[in-house]
């Protein structure tokens, strides 16, 4: 459709350049036609219409000039000059017409459309549609190519498109130059792809998520659909139409925090289980309870102050403008980067202090003009963009907050593995010693590196050989799927956290329960386990291996090899 729109454009466009390519060359195909000149002999001669095209050819497109097949007369030399201006200055209007066109925005928004279904015509992986190549929308693309799943970006803003296209993500990755909030995008993005997973959307822009969330639910309900929201208000009003999961940084931030103080072990889970996987595992000392003082009175700043006080802490709030509603009537007005401000904060006797302005320079002089007049102050702070990590990472504060990273982690925890918000759920009930176990567990297992969860459905479509073996009748335990698929008598680093079976929800299974069909299990673990137990799962021989220790031959011609080498073995008992 979308380059049957492009053609008739680029025609209609060109209409006026072409003809007057055609009737410039024409003008001067016949000239040279009618013009006499003199042969090698001295005869009388003219051009035939093919000679003529020919000189007019090379002569108009400036590749190059002979007089053939004879030398010109003065009044061919003649007419070739006005040749060369006439079709010279006939390609310069119509080359200029052609790089008009393509600087054209609304002609470049077509060859978008039309560059995008190209690229997912060939789409036979599930890919997601990712909103916005910001912060969050890189760390997602990369989490999700790691994976082994595919993502098409969309941007408005060309410059963040084109930072994708220069960028080596080692598999294609279509990026495109359009509005997310129109609708005919999206479906133009592959939102009714059949290998479409869902949608992300992550945009700088409240009201751009929401109406991807709208647009996404009317067009293709049974696809996922994932949102940042900006507040409270924004967040209830994608849940009111059934976005499936919608993620509000700060507020999640604010909960955490909590969480860290009243749990900590609880929280460790928390954290751990919904880090990006693979990365170093986070060791962060406990927030204490004390004297805190929050520097910016942002969207964070707002969330991170009510849970405190709502925890019964004492706050004392930095901001540049006090009289900007829901600010503390006891704040201090400033930034918090000069140390009088921090002093009338009362910085010596304060426990903690987070930096958590929008301005990452500022953050950075607020940390170290804090530590220089408290060096025991418990340090947080906000950093807006991921390119200043490493100055971040220099203070060595006690708690880092990066709102791309909250809100990329929890996205994929749930790709990764639907059941795992219930877990957290129903861990965070068990309470702190509970968790303090599981902690001890999951290190134990995983080592000092962040897990990987994933979601097994039992079933033909996803574990095809442990379908086959509940038809043969053949027990399928936990502690079986949890060995090594090389090595009988290893064990894999991977951790059963949860089993459903019926609707019922089973913490911690035993590893001697027996798989039944239709059950789903929630497991952490190495990403290397992952793949070994999904191989595991879909290949009958690899199953039957960690079932009885035994390697049997698979296929016709293995299992022929194997009779000739039991053959000799045979005669010899019989003799």
């Amino acid at each position: 459709m979308a380059m049957n729109s492009v053609i008739p454009i680029l025609l209609r466009r060109m209409r006026t350049p072409l003809v007057v390519l055609i009737v410039a060359y024409s003008i001067a195909t016949v000239g040279f036609t009618l013009i006499p000149g003199v042969d090698d002999e001295g005869n009388p001669w003219t051009m035939s219409f093919f000679e003529a095209f020919y000189v007019v050819s090379y002569t108009g497109s400036t590749i190059g000039f002979g007089e053939v097949p004879y030398a010109f007369s003065n009044g061919q030399r003649l007419w070739t000059i006005v040749s060369i201006y006439l079709t010279v200055f006939s390609w310069l209007y119509s080359v200029g017409t052609i790089i008009s066109l393509i600087q054209d925005h609304a002609f470049r928004h077509l060859l978008s459309r039309v560059q995008l279904q190209r690229s997912l015509k060939g789409f036979t992986d599930p890919f997601y549609i990712v909103c916005g190549y910001g912060d969050t929308g890189k760390l997602l693309v990369r989490a999700l190519l790691r994976r082994g799943m595919r993502a098409v970006v969309i941007d408005q803003h060309p410059e963040a498109i084109d930072l994708l296209r220069i960028k080596d993500m080692g598999v294609h990755v279509p990026g495109f130059t359009v509005d997310a909030e129109i609708p005919e995008n999206l479906l133009a993005a592959g939102l009714r792809h059949p290998c479409c997973e869902g949608v992300l959307a992550v945009t700088g822009n409240a009201h751009a998520n929401l109406k991807v969330a709208i647009t996404v639910k009317l067009l293709n309900p049974s696809s996922w659909v994932f949102c940042r929201a900006s507040n409270e208000e924004n967040a209830n009003n994608m849940l009111s139409f059934g976005t499936d999961l919608v993620v509000s940084p700060e507020k999640d931030f604010a909960r955490r925090l909590l969480l860290s103080i009243r749990e900590p072990d609880t929280h460790k889970v928390y954290d751990w289980l919904t880090a990006i996987p693979d990365t170093p595992l986070p060791d962060r000392p406990e927030p204490p309870r004390g004297h805190w003082i929050i520097c910016g009175f942002e969207q964070l700043g707002r969330a991170t102050y009510q849970a405190l006080k709502d925890e019964g802490v004492d706050v004392t709030v930095i901001t540049p403008d006090t009289r900007q509603p829901g600010v503390p009537g006891s704040s201090i007005s400033g930034k918090g980067t000069e140390a009088v401000t921090l002093q009338q904060a009362g910085i010596e006797r304060a426990s903690a202090l987070l930096a958590v302005t929008r301005d990452d320079a500022d953050n950075l002089s607020i940390l170290m003009t804090a530590r220089a007049l408290n060096p025991n102050l418990y340090l947080g702070f906000l950093q807006n963009r991921l390119h200043n990590r490493a100055l971040f990472q220099a203070v060595d504060a006690e708690l880092p907050v990066q709102t791309s990273f909250l809100t990329a982690s929890r996205f994929l925890s749930v790709i990764n593995a639907p059941l795992l918000p219930e877990f957290l759920v129903a861990a965070e009930k068990q309470g702190n010693a509970w968790n303090e176990t599981l902690t001890e567990k999951i290190q134990g297992v995983i080592g000092d590196m962040t897990p990987a969860t994933w979601h097994l459905t039992f079933n033909a479509s996803e574990t095809s050989a442990v379908a086959l073996a509940h038809r043969l009748g053949e027990p399928v335990t936990l502690r079986q799927l949890c060995r090594d698929p090389h090595h009988w008598s290893d064990t894999l680093k991977a951790l059963p956290l949860m089993l459903r079976r019926d609707g019922e929800n089973t913490l911690l299974p035993d590893l001697d329960t027996r798989i039944e069909p239709d059950d789903e299990l929630l497991v952490c673990g190495t990403s290397r386990a992952r793949r070994q137990m999904i191989w595991t799962l879909n290949h009958r021989n690899a199953l039957r291996y960690v079932q009885t220790g035994e390697q049997r031959p698979d296929g016709l011609v293995w299992r022929w090899l194997a009779r000739r080498r039991a053959a000799p073995a045979d005669v010899g008992d019989q003799g």
